[in-house]
């Protein structure tokens, strides 16, 4: 899966989308630490790889180290990365680890009531899980 961003421009001369080598829509701008887009040229936080398999302690451990340095949002794309690749029964956990990263994010970037919002479905999504239902 390669992975070379673009943007191009339309005889209109609008900018398009940033595209993939398979032409799906991926964002080549930068990003900081809390995901938020740079203007082009810009030095950004380095992304976390899409797509990722990992063992489960492999996934929390990576997460948990980017949360420790400040970074909500490359968590939840490793949590992210869990939910869509893991077994069906545990797609709940990392559904919800996900939407508490992302409410971290929130609340880092000063979203209050977005941030709280998430960490409630979040939480909510987890308790579902442990629950067993």
């Amino acid at each position: 899966m390669g992975t070379t961003d673009s943007t191009s421009t339309d005889r209109a001369g609008a900018t398009e989308r940033d595209r993939d080598d398979e032409g799906r829509a991926r964002n080549a701008r930068p990003r900081d630490g809390l995901g938020r887009p740079l203007p082009y040229g810009e030095e950004g936080v380095p992304r976390q790889p899409e797509g990722v398999v990992r063992r489960p302690e492999e996934s929390v451990s990576e997460a948990q180290l980017l949360l420790d340095e400040g970074k909500p949002f490359h968590a939840h794309e490793v949590f992210e990365d869990a939910w869509k690749s893991g077994p069906e029964e545990e797609r709940e956990l990392w559904r919800g680890l996900a939407q508490m990263a992302v409410g971290l994010t929130h609340v880092a970037r000063g979203n209050l009531t977005g941030g709280a919002r998430l960490l409630r479905r979040g939480a909510g999504a987890i308790e579902e899980w442990a629950a067993g239902g």
